[in-house]
């Protein structure tokens, strides 16, 4: 894969763009001739025509997908796609977000799981860094939220889902992926919730973050033990979809955390977390993935008609 540089010029379908700051690894900010901004993204091949192929099956369905601008074919395959202003984790650690912009965001992306899910679809990486905004001036700070990052979108029956591959990032991953279990729909539903508690409370914090770098052997074993502690104990109901092994797991996570190491969610006080915000989050969070809401059953909750 060719390596896009600064000041090059990338000749698309619809126009003409030049590289005028790179963003993050594969994503550089772009011009056309008009000088208006859009962002390249240039990754893997299989990567980037998953994510070509769903941008162009949902994009047209729901505002609250990033769309794809057009498409770069010639040194660097690339696609062009809309550029916003920041996403929501750069906006929440710079100002922590008020609860209406919490629900602004919470139901944008749950619109658009919706389209996604009702055609068995699953994101998988559904984490506030996905979200982009756009900023409005007064009231609630964003005027549009959308849904970004398709390259690793696929279908339920998909041998990815089915086999229970690796999926999206551990601290915002369902615990049926971190066992590597089959998952669906659902393990967004999960990610959304984790989200969700991660803009509710600002100020960078991730209530599944562990005490130990990202390369530490118990990195992960140590994220299931928080999905425990926060929201277990996992329910006798996992002996229908794990295997021994995980069930093993399992048992040896809950015996290896003592009484004063639990921090039920549904304990956290008013002062802490708005009661109706805490009752909101706990639907999602159900260790069993068949216990999740649907993201429209989610959309329908009266959290969203509530002060």
């Amino acid at each position: 894969m060719n390596t896009l540089s600064f000041g090059q010029t990338l000749k698309g379908r619809k126009g003409l763009y030049t590289i005028t700051k790179k963003l993050h690894d594969c994503i550089w900010l772009v011009t056309n001739q008009n000088k208006e901004k859009f962002v390249a993204k240039s990754v893997s091949p299989f990567r980037l025509q998953n994510e070509r192929d769903t941008q162009l099956r949902f994009q047209n369905r729901t505002p609250f997908i990033r769309p794809l601008i057009d498409e770069i074919e010639d040194s660097a395959p690339a696609l062009i796609l809309r550029f916003l202003d920041t996403n929501v984790l750069h906006a929440s650690n710079t100002q922590r977000l008020t609860r209406p912009e919490v629900k602004y965001v919470a139901k944008r992306v749950l619109e658009a799981l919706s389209v996604l899910h009702n055609e068995g679809h699953v994101h998988t990486d559904i984490k506030p860094s996905n979200v982009l905004v756009n900023h409005n001036q007064g009231g609630v700070r964003f005027k549009e939220a959308q849904l970004a990052d398709f390259e690793s979108t696929v279908y339920v029956d998909s041998s990815h889902a089915q086999n229970g591959d690796p999926i999206g990032t551990p601290i915002f991953r369902s615990p049926e992926a971190q066992l590597q279990m089959k998952w669906d729909t659902s393990t967004d539903i999960w990610s959304f919730g984790a989200m969700l508690i991660s803009l509710l409370y600002g100020d960078g914090f991730h209530i599944f973050k562990p005490d130990v770098p990202v390369d530490h052997d118990e990195y992960d074993i140590k994220i299931l033990m928080k999905h425990h502690r926060c929201f277990g104990p996992f329910p006798d109901s996992y002996e229908d979809i794990a295997s021994q092994e995980r069930l093993a797991a399992l048992v040896w996570i809950m015996q290896n955390s003592p009484p004063e190491t639990l921090k039920p969610f549904h304990l956290t006080t008013s002062r802490e977390i708005f009661r109706g915000d805490k009752e909101f989050v706990l639907r999602a969070m159900k260790l069993d993935p068949r216990d999740r809401p649907t993201a429209q059953q989610l959309l329908d909750d009266v959290w969203f008609y509530r002060n």
